[in-house]
């Protein structure tokens, strides 16, 4: 700052007086020549203690040294100046020449406080210096939300990496912030690798793509989400703006892994996003028992409506099924057939060969059944050895073409026993179509009738119902 012609002294002590922030002025003899008012009440000092003296270091320190305008006044090299406030002081990108400082004074108040100062040379018309120019701002308030804020990151990070469930953090840029201990051993990528960078795709999937927390962050629909996790997800019904999901990660340890994620945005307390956390859990074991309860469910569904003998549907089965094919049959006026299959002799061959061969006998009887049938047929152990094919859309030509086959291809079966002797067994079938007004034991009984007619008829044949 230099004197100029325009300005008097008495219009400059006016301006320093003046001024809301906290100044000194000192002259080329380290003079106090201006103390104003707000630095009366910043320090406690009156001016009249002060003003022409050189003991301006009083407020500030407990014994005598130079505060940064007397520095400036000597034009003090920057080694000196760092001798003084080693580590908090620069040069002054503002003015030529001037220096900045921020420091604690710790007898300001209660506690000490904060000052922001910078001090500029005063010089006359010729350019020599003729004094400096101090002026102090209490940040006190600013050092304190800044080491709030600070402490408040610490004790989130701490938070963050001490949870036990896997937790990243990223930024309004969709960069890392927080990539905690968990998250690591579970994607198998260190925080170091990944904190900082926008790269958190690569622990999750082989080629770029936004995780769910970047979809977070962007204020992505249900829609675009959609195109991510078709199925696999929903809105938090927690966190307003956040989403949960259940993916299968095939490249996760042997064989892959299932996690349940969820994502939710940060705000400020202004409420503008700033950033958005993700959680992940593993949750493999858990899908692995709920597919092993579904598989052992279907099992036991299985075993409920299967014959433990033949393999073949049971009885019970039957009239479900032939009930719901008959409906279908009437309400479309579609053809139905059914076969009544009767082992010829069959008490005969348990009194020769023992039950445990007249179960053999069977066996191989359901596996020719099963081998005749159409992919829309059903076959069914009805009792003892007696057995009902099920035929949607089968008129009565169909059927007994069927009833032939399987006929044939029963008679010409063997059954060798333990003893090795051959065993060979002969059906009776009844062949029955379903006509208006049938119900499931109207059909059953005259396929059975026609069944006992083949028997009488001498066996090893098929006859039609009446």
């Amino acid at each position: 700052m230099s004197a100029t012609p325009h300005a008097s002294c008495n219009d400059f002590s006016q301006l320093v007086e003046g001024s809301p922030v906290a100044t000194i002025v000192i002259d080329a003899r380290h003079c106090v020549t201006h103390w104003n008012r707000a630095c009366v009440q910043l320090t406690g000092t009156p001016a009249s203690q002060i003003i022409g003296a050189n003991e301006h270091w009083r407020p500030f320190y407990p014994a005598a040294r130079p505060i940064l305008a007397d520095l400036i006044v000597d034009g003090a090299p920057d080694a000196v100046a760092e001798h003084f406030y080693h580590g908090k002081f620069k040069r002054s990108a503002l003015i030529d020449g001037a220096f900045e400082a921020e420091d604690f004074f710790p007898g300001f108040g209660a506690g000490g406080r904060w000052l922001y100062f910078t001090a500029a040379a005063l010089r006359d018309a010729e350019g020599k210096i003729i004094g400096a120019i101090e002026t102090l701002q209490d940040v006190t308030e600013q050092r304190r939300a800044e080491t709030a804020l600070r402490e408040s990151e610490a004790h989130l990070a701490q938070i963050v990496d001490g949870m036990s469930v896997a937790t990243l953090v990223i930024d309004a840029g969709h960069r890392v912030t927080h990539w905690n201990h968990a998250c690591e051993v579970l994607t198998g990528m260190s925080a170091r690798h990944v904190i900082g960078s926008g790269n958190q795709w690569q622990a999750f999937y082989p080629s770029p793509r936004p995780i769910m927390a970047d979809l977070v962050i962007d204020g992505a629909s249900e829609a675009a989400v959609d195109r991510f996790y078709h199925g696999r997800f929903r809105p938090s019904l927690l966190v307003h703006g956040g989403y949960e999901a259940e993916d299968f990660f095939p490249h996760f340890g042997e064989g892959g892994r299932w996690l349940f994620f969820t994502a939710a945005p940060l705000r400020n307390a202004l409420g503008e996003l700033v950033g958005a956390i993700e959680t992940l859990q593993d949750v493999t074991e858990r899908r692995r028992a709920e597919e092993a309860l579904r598989e052992s469910e279907e099992r036991y569904r299985l075993l409920s409506l299967t014959d433990s003998l033949t393999g073949l549907y049971n009885s019970r089965y039957l009239h479900q099924r032939l009930q719901s094919e008959l409906e279908r049959s009437d309400r479309y006026q579609r053809a139905l057939s059914l076969l009544v299959i009767d082992c010829d002799n069959f008490k005969r061959i348990n009194d020769s060969f023992g039950h445990l061969e007249g179960d053999r006998v069977l066996k191989a009887l359901a596996g020719v059944i099963a081998h005749c049938l159409r992919r829309s047929d059903s076959a069914y152990r009805y009792g003892g050895e007696e057995f009902v094919v099920l035929l949607p859309e089968a008129g009565i030509e169909a059927a007994l073409a069927m009833a032939e086959r399987l006929r044939s291809g029963f008679a010409s079966q063997e059954v060798i026993a333990a003893d090795g002797r051959s065993i060979r067994c002969t059906v009776s079938i009844g062949v029955a179509e379903q006509r208006g007004g049938d119900s499931n034991n109207s059909l059953i009984r005259r396929a059975d009738e026609a069944s006992y007619q083949a028997k009488q008829k001498g066996k090893n044949c098929v006859v039609v119902a009446a």
